[in-house]
């Protein structure tokens, strides 16, 4: 049996969730809250104006705040709802629907990718290689990809280290949060910055 990836089984069983997810993100925002951590840390990985792809990008927060910094940002996500939310609310980023698993994207590579909000333990174990792979291929010669989900949704972490290594890339560091504190085998977060070999 093929697992489906989480999202669309998610999407399947309720079709509403997709609007739930944007109006809870739309209300955080409004509310004040820090929806940016992830894109201060991408930030300090790359020169201003850098390339930067938000994979699985959802409503655009990460990647919207990052063009606001002045960066050319482009966002992929395979669901059509969410990425109709990101052109609305943080115009200017390219949005494309599309699925990770079969990146293909054209243009130069990127200085930097993001991969956040648990996107990685979302995709279907038979194509997390692939994912990877393709983050491996879009990637500048001396660029990072940074990758952070949680602890007990399916994928374990030292699982994914080694989906890293079968991808052809390797860890430059991890952490425990996006705000930079160090990874220990008790950490209940991962944020993987990874680079080619």
């Amino acid at each position: 049996m093929t697992v489906q990836n989480g999202w669309l089984r998610k999407l399947a069983e309720d079709p509403g969730h997709s609007q739930w997810y944007i109006k809870r993100f739309r209300d955080l925002a409004a509310s004040g809250a820090d929806l940016v951590g992830e894109a201060r840390l991408v930030d300090t990985l790359v020169p201003r104006g850098a390339r930067i792809l938000d994979a699985g990008c959802g409503p655009g927060r990460v990647g919207g705040h990052l063009a606001t910094l002045g960066h050319d940002v482009t966002g992929v996500d395979l669901d059509p709802e969410l990425i109709a939310a990101a052109v609305v609310d943080h115009p200017g980023p390219e949005w494309l629907v599309g699925d990770l698993a079969e990146l293909s994207l054209p243009g130069p590579p990127f200085d930097a990718i993001v991969c956040a909000g648990n996107v990685m333990t979302f995709a279907a174990p038979g194509s997390r290689v692939d994912i990877l792979r393709g983050f491996a291929a879009h990637l500048a010669p001396g660029g990072r990809v940074a990758v952070g989900f949680g602890a007990g949704r399916g994928y374990p972490f030292d699982e994914f280290l080694a989906d890293v290594t079968t991808a052809g890339l390797m860890p430059d560091l991890l952490l425990s949060t996006w705000d930079v504190r160090p990874f220990t085998p008790e950490a209940d977060f991962l944020v993987a910055l990874l680079r080619h070999p």
